[in-house]
């Protein structure tokens, strides 16, 4: 069974820019760790606005520019970038919280041989659980896992939330 790392949207916004939390700080060295360590197929998302983010559903709802396409905050943490140097990796930009392309590519692989995807990054609460969410629902009879120890949420509080609705939807936090 081939496993496949999933990096979600650490991003310098949501480390210590914009949107940034202590969490998210906290878990940097966790996810650095673990993609030093990890064998296999790597995706990275990016959450990617444009200069128009004010004028979005989301800009509207959520009033902090963040992640706008070739500023820093767009940005992969320097650490992050670092432990992928020499892995190999695939970057998927999306402008919401899921990535319907990266369920579809999940979809085709699952399709010729099984796979064990593991979501690790940032919002837990947020992009995590969408993505995880959407794996599922294109690939019901995929493992999906998701390490707590490399997600941070908004808080702390929405953080557990979500770990549970995950855990609900039968994917498997550790």
């Amino acid at each position: 069974m081939e496993k496949i790392l999933i990096v979600v949207d650490m991003q310098n916004d949501f480390v210590d820019g914009a949107l940034g939390t202590k969490e998210a700080v906290g878990i940097l060295e966790n996810v650095v760790s673990k993609i030093k360590n990890f064998e296999g197929r790597i995706f990275v998302t990016l959450d990617t606005h444009g200069k128009d983010y004010l004028e979005t559903a989301e800009g509207k709802k959520l009033p902090v520019p963040h992640c706008i396409r070739d500023t820093k905050g767009w940005q992969l943490n320097e650490k992050v970038l670092e432990a992928l140097s020499g892995k190999a990796y695939r970057t998927l930009e999306k402008n919401t919280f899921g990535s319907t392309v990266l369920a579809e590519e999940m979809k085709e692989i699952r399709e010729k041989e099984e796979i064990r995807a593991e979501l690790i990054g940032l919002c837990t609460d947020i992009c995590v659980v969408s993505n995880a969410l959407l794996l599922k629902a294109y690939c019901p009879e995929m493992e999906i896992g998701v390490d707590a120890s490399c997600c941070a949420g908004v808080t702390p509080k929405t953080h557990e939330a979500a770990l549970e609705t995950m855990r609900m939807c039968q994917i498997d936090v550790v």
